[in-house]
């Protein structure tokens, strides 16, 4: 499913017009996006969490020469599935 596909999804369930469906897709994405920046923790009770972690810079070899790089740090986001999500999916 991609983006248009749940716009689409999203207004039929809602009874909704597909503009205010993507504008409010947009909006869930642009809170999520802008917590995740404060390094806040979103969470949708049942559903899941998004957090940000923080990865230490490394060391890393290239495949192709064999040659020791480094890798800078940085944050990355983390998804952890909630309960009722576990369960519709198994």
């Amino acid at each position: 499913m991609n983006k248009t596909n749940l716009i689409d999804a999203m207004a039929e369930d809602a009874g909704i017009s597909k503009a205010a469906a993507k504008k409010a897709l947009e909006s869930f994405l642009t809170n999520v996006e802008g917590a995740l920046k404060k390094e806040e923790r979103v969470s949708l009770v049942g559903f899941g969490s998004w957090s940000v972690s923080k990865r230490a810079a490394r060391e890393g070899r290239n495949p192709q020469t064999g040659k020791t790089i480094k890798i800078a740090a940085k944050n990355v986001v983390k998804f952890k599935a909630g309960s009722e999500l576990q369960k519709a999916v198994n």
